[in-house]
This record gives structure tokens, C-alpha cells and sequence, in this order.
């Protein structure tokens, strides 16, 4: 996974001149290896096509751009990764499900969706709401398979 925390930062513009060619240098060490490609950014809503344009098996995607909008963008043409607000892993249970179960819905669009977090875990984040949160999202998941 090709995780860059700082792409937001840049324009589209310096994007493709100054980093964009770093990217696919970075990608290009993985020719001919059987390993999945996962481009995963911050704030990367402005750039979405030209991280789709690259050579990946799916894209990240933080929590700032719901994941069907992403899709969209891309033209509902690569699988995405990602999505739920860390932040969130604080709040009351009935909050984080009620976002979790947005974050599910809106990633039908894509042609697969990778459940995960839209950026890493907190340090003051409970271990026990995490399992709890990966029990829900399998019971989710074996539901929707019935």
C-alpha cells in the first residue's frame, strides 16, 4: 500500500508535476510481483482521477469524501478501501453505527469496498470498541450474503 498522509496538501496541478511521477516510480518497483496495489491518501477528492488513472487494485479513501461520491468520480471503476472517521471511534456506540452502516451502504457502489478506517487509530481509542466494531462489520457482511 502506497500510503502518502500529505497529497492532500498539494493542487491537482502540483500533483501531476511533482508527485505524481514519484508515485508511479514507487508503483513501478512492484512490476511482477502477485501483490495487490493500494494507493491510499489524505484529502485526495480533488485528485481522484489521476490516482485512478495508476496502475492499483483499489484506492483509499479517508473519510472526507463519502465513498459512493469517490466512486463516482472514478467512474465506479476500481475497488475502494476505507472510509470510516477515526474520530468516530470515541463516540457512543449508536453514533459510530449509525456511521459505520453509511459508510456500508454507500460503498455498494463500488465494485468491491475494503472496510476500514479513513486514517488511523486514535491512541486513546478503547481496544474493545474496535473488536466490537469488526464484529459488526462481519455480522453485517454475513447478513447481506443470505
Amino acid at each position: 500500500q502506497l500510503f502518502d498522509s500529505w497529497v492532500g496538501t498539494v493542487s491537482a496541478l502540483d500533483y501531476e508535476r511533482s508527485v505524481a511521477p514519484h508515485t508511479r516510480r514507487a508503483l513501478a518497483h512492484l512490476d511482477g510481483l502477485d501483490v495487490p496495489r493500494i494507493h491510499f491518501g489524505l484529502g485526495t477528492d480533488r485528485i481522484l482521477t489521476q490516482i485512478a488513472a495508476f496502475d492499483v487494485d483499489a484506492i483509499g479513501i479517508d473519510w472526507r469524501i463519502p465513498l459512493d461520491e469517490a466512486s463516482r468520480v472514478i467512474g465506479d471503476t476500481k475497488p475502494l478501501q476505507g472510509n470510516i472517521d477515526s474520530a468516530l471511534l470515541s463516540a457512543p456506540w449508536p453514533v459510530l453505527r449509525e456511521h459505520v452502516d453509511d459508510v456500508l451502504r454507500r460503498g455498494q457502489r463500488a465494485p468491491a469496498h475494503v472496510v476500514n478506517l479513513g486514517h488511523g487509530v486514535p491512541p486513546e481509542t478503547d481496544p474493545d470498541v474496535l473488536t466490537r466494531l469488526v464484529a459488526y462489520i462481519h455480522e453485517h457482511d454475513a447478513a447481506s450474503r443470505e
